[in-house]
């Protein structure tokens, strides 16, 4: 018995793709048109199987192809093997649908699961995928219906709707301030002060009439969850939203240094393309999500 993995044994989707449709079809032009490739691509698809299964699938002549007999017999088998995949995938999606979504890891642990309940019981019909994005680039490894972005805006293409206004200031765990004696802006001068991509220091100094530049040396964090952790372990004093921080400054992990805030640079975004906007699915969330934080 061959101990070779099955899936190296199998042909290439795309390549049995090619032959099914030119055989239905009766050509490699219109199967072509079908699956949006030239009719160049198709015959090399062919040629590939061909070679990989040793055997001559069709007849070409100056008039088109037809099947050869190796041909219509591995035809029967193909188109088999493709309605019970069809079928499969009916059984297990019939009557389903999916939606995925992608935000950054904070969020989605401090803002988002705390109000999909709510959704998803009204859609039950549904099945969600979240995926955690990189809140500094948005990169995400799956691919999404729907994006939550951390922005200043400017950067967003397609469908873009601001969630939520937010204000920042600077945060730190209590020990922390009182062991540093940290009660006015002008104390934080000589403070440890922690940094992230995400969100600069810069507005904040300004609010505050201090004549101050960014930070240039301090631990620096990706993300505004790790951020906030490293503040509340005594790290440093944060500067972060409000509303992200919302949890820590609940239980008392972390107090406002002074009660000056300044409006953030950046906000949360919910995006998707165009070509998915009227998509029912897509559109219920967008608007769900927007309404929850306008509540």
């Amino acid at each position: 018995m061959s101990t070779e993995p099955l899936f190296r044994r199998v042909p290439p989707m795309h390549a049995l793709a090619a032959f099914e449709a030119a055989a239905r079809l009766g050509g490699f032009a219109p199967a072509a048109d079908e699956l949006c490739v030239t009719p160049s691509a198709v015959s090399h698809r062919i040629r590939q199987l061909e070679a990989q299964l040793d055997q001559r699938l069709f007849e070409r002549n100056a008039t088109g192809v037809c099947l050869t007999t190796a041909g219509r017999m591995y035809l029967a088998r193909v188109s088999e093997a493709f309605v019970a995949l069809a079928r499969h995938s009916a059984a297990r999606g019939e009557g389903r649908v999916r939606l995925r979504v992608s935000a950054p890891p904070t969020f989605a642990r401090q803002l988002l699961m705390p109000r999909l309940p709510a959704f998803m019981r009204s859609r039950d019909d549904l099945d969600l995928e979240v995926h955690v994005a990189n809140p500094v680039n948005g990169a995400v490894a799956e691919p999404a219906d729907v994006a939550i972005c951390w922005s200043t805006g400017k950067d967003l293409s397609g469908i873009a709707h601001c969630l939520f206004d937010d204000v920042l200031g600077p945060l730190a765990a209590p020990a922390f301030v009182a062991e540093q004696g940290l009660q006015r802006a002008e104390d934080l001068a000589g403070a440890p002060l922690l940094r992230s991509p995400l969100l600069p220091w810069t507005p904040w100094f300004q609010a505050a009439g201090l004549s101050v530049p960014e930070p240039a040396r301090g631990a620096v964090f990706n993300d505004l969850g790790m951020l906030l952790e490293a503040a509340s372990a005594g790290l440093g004093v944060a500067m972060c939203t409000r509303r992200l921080a919302a949890a820590w400054l609940d239980s008392g992990r972390l107090a406002p240094i002074t009660a000056l805030t300044a409006p953030s640079p950046s906000r949360y975004f919910v995006t998707c393309v165009h070509a998915d906007a009227a998509r029912p699915e897509v559109a219920d969330f967008i608007d769900w999500l927007r309404d929850s934080f306008a509540a």
